[in-house]
């Protein structure tokens, strides 16, 4: 797929040129797209600021980008559900195989990205490796004890002395019979 000249992921690498050893940094912002993280567990929002701070440097076989991004994250508590902010940092480095070169030809296209065109697209991997950073159940706090099954409320909000007492199904005759509530049992 050959990526736009436009975009904000898209680096140009005839800057660089290809004698190995040839670099340069970049540092720019660009807006997430949708859908980076977990969708409905904890991600990136979508147009949230993610920071790229990376050194990009012409190899032998191809583009080698090397740094860290940086963004925002949101979501929620997978025990209690509350809100959850936090930022996230995940380090990047990436070989962009030329064309023609050995990598290409010796590997598949989903084990080693592709320099098309003399561009980098680098949506996909910072997208990959923030996926990948991103805990599958994120907590509010370690010890998060989550909801009460019964009434749904927070365990952290309520008391220790916390129940929902059930009279057992044996006893529910006497319970008719004689009167009174499940909290008088």
């Amino acid at each position: 797929m050959r990526p736009s000249t436009a975009g904000p992921w898209v680096i140009d690498t005839r800057d660089i040129g290809r004698r190995p050893g040839s670099s340069r940094r970049y540092s720019r912002t660009v807006p997430a797209p949708e859908g980076f993280g977990l969708p409905g567990v904890i991600e990136v929002e979508a147009g949230a600021d993610v920071a790229l701070d990376l050194l990009v440097e012409s190899v032998i076989e191809g583009v080698l980008v090397s740094g860290t991004a940086r963004a925002a994250t949101v979501g929620e508590c997978s025990r209690c559900l509350e809100p959850l902010s936090g930022m996230i940092e995940v380090t990047l480095t990436e070989l962009f195989a030329y064309p023609d070169s050995a990598t290409e030809a010796t590997t598949d296209s989903d084990e080693v990205a592709r320099l098309v065109d003399e561009l980098i697209d680098l949506e996909p991997v910072v997208r990959d490796a923030v996926v990948l950073a991103l805990p599958q159940v994120p907590l509010c706090s370690p010890d998060c004890a989550g909801l009460c099954a019964e009434c749904g409320v927070r365990w952290a909000e309520l008391g220790p002395d916390h129940r929902h007492e059930k009279i057992d199904p044996r006893w529910a005759a006497l319970r008719r019979r004689f009167g009174g509530t499940e909290e008088e049992s």
